[in-house]
Parts: structure tokens; C-alpha cells; sequence
């Protein structure tokens, strides 16, 4: 990896609030901020809209010649498009989400957006997160952190959070349901499991608040970068 830039991964399960904490300590540090995690809801998106399941590993073989996804950056934010069209929003429902775990355990769909993650990381410093940037994406970056959370905070974080934005009428108990038949899926799949490196920092900000995490991590951070 090239020396002149810093590559940070943070990996962890769903809802552990990563997306949130990494795109703080970006800004914060002054790097970019990518979340993998909404390149392959944007996949699942793109298999739910042509009605098919994502389990169908044929299926999700063919859309992907179909399909171009790319990042832009925006007043700082990233936003994800698809053909085009900005499906940042479109992409966060309890729907995407299981389709994104599924055709993430696709190894095609990881291939095609492998070359993407790592162009960025080497172009400039970034925060990356998703489920295997410190074990598959990026395995020699300076700093790898896995963030996690109990499920039921979790679930509690994603049901405040889709109440919030009113996406649509989900239970605490529902998404408290889906959040660990994903967590089982994810650590379970064949191809780049859910799983902490072995040189990644563990941090559990279930007791945390938000910005008690954001500032956890960006000590591990700092120190790192230090060599402490």
C-alpha cells in the first residue's frame, strides 16, 4: 500500500453503526469516506427491481453486465448511483438489506467491486467500512477496527433510525429478527465471511453513545497512525 496515504477499515455486523461513525471520523481526519456496504445494497437493489431473489445466483450473474455502479461525492457525502440515478435513500430498507447480504455472498459481485474499493484506497487516506475490508479489501491497511454492538442495540439504533427518516412501518422485534438472521448469514457464508482480523482493534459501543464511539474510534485512530 502506498505510504503516503492511511487506509482505515472498520468492519462489523449490521446496525453496529459503522456507516454513521466512520463517515464522522473522515471528516474529522480530513479523508474520504466510503461505505462498501451501500455498493452491494445497490446490487441487491438493482436484483430486486428486476423481481428476481437473491438467492439466484444465475440471475444475479446476469444483471451485473446490466448494471454500472459508481460513487460521487457531494458537499463531502457520498451518495451511490445506479445507471445514473442517485439511490442513496432507495438503498436503506429492510428489504435491500437482505438482499444486499445475499449477493454479497456471491463471489462475482465481490470480484466486480473489488477493483473499485481498492483504486480508491490507493488514490487517496480513506475510512473504509463494510463486513471484510481488514480481512479481503484492504488487508494491509494502517488501522483495522471491528465495531460491534449487542443485537438487540443494534435493532434498537436501525428501528430509531427508520422512525426517524419515516421510511416505512417496521416493528423493533421485526428488524431485531432480521438483524440476526443477516448476523448468521454474514458469518456464515463461503466467500469473505463476517470476521474480526486478527490485528483489528475490537471495540463494543453498546454502552456507548454516538459520539463516545466516533471518539473512541478516533483515538485507536491517531494512535495507530503513531505506531503506539
Amino acid at each position: 500500500m502506498n505510504q503516503d496515504v492511511i487506509a482505515v477499515a472498520i468492519d462489523g455486523p449490521a446496525g453496529a453503526g459503522k456507516s454513521t461513525v466512520a463517515r464522522a471520523v473522515a471528516q474529522a481526519l480530513g479523508f474520504v469516506y466510503v461505505d462498501t456496504g451501500a455498493l452491494y445494497r445497490t446490487i441487491g437493489l438493482a436484483v430486486c427491481r428486476r423481481g428476481l431473489d437473491g438467492t439466484d445466483v444465475p440471475g444475479v450473474l446476469a444483471v451485473l453486465p446490466e448494471i454500472q455502479v459508481t460513487l460521487a461525492y457531494q458537499d463531502g457525502a457520498q451518495h451511490v448511483l445506479l445507471d445514473g440515478e442517485d439511490v442513496s435513500d432507495a438503498i436503506r430498507t429492510p428489504q435491500i438489506s437482505t438482499y444486499a447480504s445475499q449477493v454479497s455472498s456471491v463471489p462475482a459481485v465481490r470480484a466486480y467491486l473489488l477493483d473499485l474499493q481498492r483504486n480508491m484506497a490507493r488514490r487517496q487516506s480513506v475510512v473504509m467500512d463494510g463486513r471484510d475490508i481488514g480481512t479481503v479489501i484492504l488487508p494491509d491497511a494502517q488501522v483495522k477496527i471491528f465495531l460491534t454492538a449487542s443485537p438487540e442495540t443494534r435493532a434498537a439504533r436501525r428501528f430509531a433510525e427508520l422512525k426517524d427518516k419515516g421510511t416505512e412501518p417496521v416493528s423493533y422485534a421485526r428488524i431485531l429478527e432480521d438483524m440476526k438472521a443477516r448476523d448468521a448469514l454474514d458469518a456464515s457464508r463461503a466467500v469473505a465471511p463476517l470476521k474480526q482480523a486478527p490485528d483489528a482493534v475490537l471495540l463494543d459501543t453498546s454502552e456507548m453513545t454516538l459520539d463516545e464511539s466516533i471518539q473512541a474510534v478516533l483515538s485507536i485512530v491517531r494512535r495507530r497512525i503513531k505506531g503506539d
